[in-house]
């Protein structure tokens, strides 16, 4: 899938995309693959991956990349 970051909160390692169709979805600095967390900034366009989390039962990106 394709997105676009929308928010990164560094001091806590996490960060939300906003999807091709509006939704954001949250991923987490251990999700990023093909650069590091720090390398990643708002308005970038990555590519990820979908997976549910298995401790809150809701949608994260996974894999993400910059595109």
């Amino acid at each position: 899938m394709k997105g676009t970051i929308a928010r990164l909160v560094r001091d806590r390692g996490f960060g939300f995309i906003r999807m091709e169709d509006g939704r954001e979805i949250f991923f987490h600095a251990t999700g990023v693959k093909g650069a590091t967390f720090e390398d990643l900034s708002e308005g970038q366009s990555v590519e990820f991956e979908m997976e549910t989390d298995p401790r809150t039962g809701k949608e994260r990106a996974t894999n993400v990349a910059p595109a």
